[in-house]
């Protein structure tokens, strides 16, 4: 947890930011609320019908809710930076970017009564809060797993990411070359930098959000080599479930959600957090600084913490809830034992999503334009 609020704290002091929340009191909605979310974080019922969070409360509060999905953080700070939109659930390598970029605005606590079943861990985490001012309410939290055919690897279940990082013969008995994915955004760069703290100690790795030049060069040299083995780069979630059912793939990095809706398909999917740990995502809705619909937004936030929500949301994407009692209090779907699956117990394993800085705790570091003009090459071939 400290190395993640030493290298997003750099981020947020780098660019003066609103620190006064817009809305003092709410009045009446507005009719609509539109938010930029990722794939499958906001469900009413469309892909299953017992997975609906949206219908009771347009119901309830007259708040049409329309949704725009992103596939990358990027995407979302580009859709967020086009403005219209009223709320992002942004991940922890985007939300600081819109803080500095003063995308977002601060959110008043006061308005929002179930701020007080919030995680603990979760409430002041560095991704949304600068200063002590909080520019958003936590949604979900996870890890990227490593996801694979249990078809392919028999009874060995992949134990490191090197069978997505290095040319090995897979249990099948045949090659991973052409039969492993990548996560097709500039923070996968960090996937590889958490193999190489591992597997090359020497390189001083601290943090894989945290890489001096030399750190970076092996971390890129890593996903050149990479390159050959991969036959695509994914950031359409249903595109990498398809893939896993029509085009051979064998393992690659994923969300929970996809490993979900696979195996609720009787594919025969696994999905592991291998020896070296894993990334992850701790995401958060923030309000855009000029919303529209800001009564709907606040509206939908408190809407956002509601156990039963949580319970079905972490359910349905094989995520943890940000309400801890969401797990075991029986308002919807999650157990204890699910939560238990999903690693509730394993958050200060995961190397939670951060942008990259210039300025970072071990001194000067490669900062997040230059992952994004690089992974590009990478994935270029170049």
């Amino acid at each position: 947890m400290k190395r993640i609020l030493t290298a997003t704290t750099a981020l947020a002091m780098a660019l003066p930011s609103i620190t006064v929340a817009q809305v003092k009191e709410l009045g009446a909605g507005e009719g609509e609320v539109s938010i930029v979310a990722w794939p499958g974080y906001i469900e009413r019922g469309e892909t299953d019908k017992a997975y609906d969070w949206v219908t009771k409360f347009e119901e309830k509060t007259g708040c049409k809710v329309s949704i725009k999905t992103a596939n990358t953080s990027d995407e979302m700070v580009a859709l967020m930076n086009e403005g219209g939109f009223d709320l992002v659930t942004a991940s922890g390598d985007a939300s600081l970017r819109l803080v500095a970029g003063k995308r977002v605005q601060p959110v008043n606590i006061d308005l929002i009564p179930s701020w007080k079943n919030i995680d603990d861990r979760l409430k002041d985490a560095p991704w949304h809060t600068v200063d002590g001012v909080h520019y958003g309410v936590p949604y979900q939290w996870g890890p990227n797993v490593l996801a694979y055919n249990k078809d392919v690897f028999k009874d060995a279940p992949p134990k490191s990411w090197s069978v997505v990082f290095e040319e090995q013969t897979l249990p099948d008995g045949k090659s991973n070359k052409g039969r492993v994915q990548a996560y097709d955004g500039p923070i996968y760069i960090a996937d590889a930098a958490l193999y190489l703290m591992a597997h090359k100690p020497d390189l001083g790795i601290k943090s894989p959000y945290e890489l001096n030049e030399d750190q970076y060069k092996a971390a890129l040299d890593l996903l050149r080599g990479q390159r050959a083995l991969v036959g695509r780069y994914w950031h359409d979630a249903m595109i990498q479930v398809d893939d896993f059912k029509n085009e051979g793939v064998a393992a690659s990095s994923s969300w929970p959600f996809q490993v979900g809706l696979l195996a609720s398909e009787k594919f025969p999917i696994g999905s592991v957090v291998p020896e070296e740990g894993a990334t992850g995502w701790a995401d958060t809705t923030m309000m855009a600084v000029d919303a529209p619909h800001p009564n709907c937004s606040y509206m939908w936030m408190e809407h956002t913490l509601s156990s039963n929500l949580q319970s079905d949301l972490s359910v349905w994407f094989g995520a943890n809830p940000v309400v801890p009692a969401a797990c075991e209090d029986k308002s919807g779907m999650q157990t204890k034992e699910g939560c238990a699956a999903n690693g509730m117990g394993d958050f200060e394993k995961i190397h939670f999503w951060t942008t990259p800085t210039a300025k970072c705790s071990t001194g000067d570091c490669v900062p997040y334009y230059r992952w994004v003009s690089d992974y590009i090459a990478v994935i270029g071939g170049r």
